[in-house]
């Protein structure tokens, strides 16, 4: 991909970019250890989201030898084939995974950390219904060990209410508890939901801030997926060399009159928010 951009005539610069500022046009931004301002007409954020850690006993040496924050990436793995798994997370997105790893696994265990699952009652009831899915509540997880290839074998489950501790057999641990974007920057400048994500306006990547589009991760909170990511990314491109184009012509002849403006939409039947022609077109 970075190989087709270049072939495209992108010029590509990797720096850490500490601070930006979205007050006004042109946007400017500063890089890590530089005190140089730059400036630019559009902005794409896709900063991502993190998988969020419970920095188990074990979990950086069997990190990604056994331990995983997504199911739907790693469970195929050959490593966990017919093994016993264990899902932590008590919500839709826990249930959503243990069922996916019962295709794979021999059996799921689901830890919950309390008494109930957050999950929907369909999701709830399809979960403790599978047959190869144990769900234990009020129960944690503890230190991870492996075995002599490096990955991971057993794993100490903790009784919340009684303090009991077990060791058992589990060749994968999948974390279902949530994910962190990586908004910190933009914070204050583009609305966020209660999560933290960059809302965008339905069927596009557009931000509140005209110029400023999200893509990824970053405002996608339901698939995470490295596919979707990328198909928002073309979006999210494809608007922002829209924006500008129109930028440009604005510059040479001026912003449409209230009579181009109706011309040039007519006949668009489309419902998401746009600039002032289709991005698409």
């Amino acid at each position: 991909m970075r190989k087709q951009s270049e072939r495209f005539g992108t010029t590509l610069h990797t720096e850490t970019i500490q601070k930006v500022d979205l007050s006004s046009r042109p946007f400017k931004f500063w890089a890590e250890f530089d005190d140089t301002e730059h400036t630019a007409d559009a902005l794409i954020i896709a900063t991502g989201a993190s998988a969020r850690r419970l920095n188990l006993p074990g979990e950086e040496k069997y990190w990604q030898n056994g331990i995983s924050a997504c199911a739907v990436c790693d469970g195929a793995v050959p490593i966990f084939r017919n093994k016993p798994l264990v899902v932590i997370g008590g919500g839709d997105s826990a249930a959503e995974e243990a069922m996916f790893l019962t295709k794979y696994g021999s059996h799921v265990t689901v830890l919950v950390r309390k008494d109930h699952l957050r999950a929907s009652k369909t999701m709830a009831r399809r979960l403790l219904a599978n047959k190869k899915v144990t769900v234990r509540f009020n129960t944690v997880g503890g230190e991870v060990t492996g075995d002599d290839k490096g990955l991971m074998s057993h794993m100490v489950v903790k009784n919340a209410v009684t303090g009991e501790e077990e060791n058992i057999e589990a060749n994968g641990l999948f974390y279902a508890v949530g994910h962190d974007p990586a908004t910190a920057l933009v914070k204050g400048q583009l609305d966020t939901d209660a999560e933290g994500y960059i809302v965008t306006k339905p069927g596009t990547s557009y931000t509140n801030v005209e110029g400023v589009f999200a893509a990824g991760d970053v405002q996608d909170k339901r698939y995470r997926q490295a596919i979707t990511s990328a198909g928002s990314g073309c979006m999210a491109a494809l608007e922002a060399e829209k924006f500008i184009s129109e930028m440009e012509d604005e510059r040479e002849t001026g912003p449409l009159d209230g009579t181009e403006a109706d011309q040039a939409r007519k006949g668009d039947n489309t419902v998401v928010p746009e600039y002032r022609t289709n991005p698409l077109l």
